[in-house]
């Protein structure tokens, strides 16, 4: 049987609340951007690309790093923000909150923008036809023919978040209940030689971890599916 002290259940509840809470925030902001992505022809499309695919390439600490220079409170931006009543963000539950979204933003922003990439414009040429304007199609057509791409990018997107070691040190600290989520969690256990309760939620990462995988293969395979009978 599994025992959890306090410490671990509290840094399991951060977690899931963190990922949750960067998962919604990232999908409503990532589909306007991911749709225009899809359909621009612009010469910014590559720099944005770019942009936002850093993550994948820079080492955790890097971006953390920086995000800790640029959200300090001596910071023009840091300054910016305490004047407008905003709380320092570093070594808080809502700088882990900024700092995750930019780590995980190309995992969420990429599945939706390859599906708006994919997906057929008889579709939309139909509903234009009998009247409908851009945002009605776009709500009535684009989000339910995408639901895989949405699906996709919310399990990489919280999944990532869970799993995040190197930014979450760098911006929030080891704080119990405010910054220290499961990851650090472990990295504590580790460092006290405590390997029975390491294992234990390293154990139960790595059964996350593999349901996050099994969920993306099947929801691969029901778009792969609706491709075969045509209904993209």
């Amino acid at each position: 049987m599994m025992n959890f002290s306090p410490a671990d259940l509290t840094a399991i509840w951060l977690t899931l609340k963190l990922a949750s809470i960067v998962t919604m925030l990232l999908l409503i902001f990532c589909t306007p951007i991911a749709w225009w992505l899809a359909r621009t022809h612009s010469i910014l499309k590559a720099p944005i690309n770019a942009l936002i695919t850093m993550p994948l390439v820079l080492p955790p600490t890097v971006l953390g790093f920086y995000l800790l220079i640029f959200l300090s409170p001596n910071s023009t931006l840091g300054k910016i923000l305490s004047d407008l009543g905003v709380a320092s963000l570093p070594f808080s539950f809502a700088g882990l909150v900024v700092a995750s979204m930019l780590y995980s933003l190309p995992f969420v922003m990429q599945p939706l923008q390859n599906t708006f990439v994919s997906l057929n414009d008889k579709h939309l040429d139909a509903a234009a036809t009998l009247g409908a304007s851009p945002m009605d199609r776009f709500f009535s057509v684009v989000i339910p023919l995408s639901k895989p791409g949405f699906i996709s990018a919310a399990v990489l997107g919280f999944a990532h978040t869970v799993g995040e070691f190197g930014v979450v040190l760098m911006i929030g600290g080891n704080i119990p209940g405010e910054t220290k989520v499961i990851s650090v969690q472990i990295y504590d256990h580790v460092e006290a030689l405590e390997y029975p309760q390491a294992h234990t939620l390293s154990l139960i990462m790595m059964a996350f971890a593999f349901l996050v995988l099994c969920l993306l293969y099947f929801a691969q395979r029901n778009t792969h599916e609706q491709h075969k009978k045509g209904i993209w």
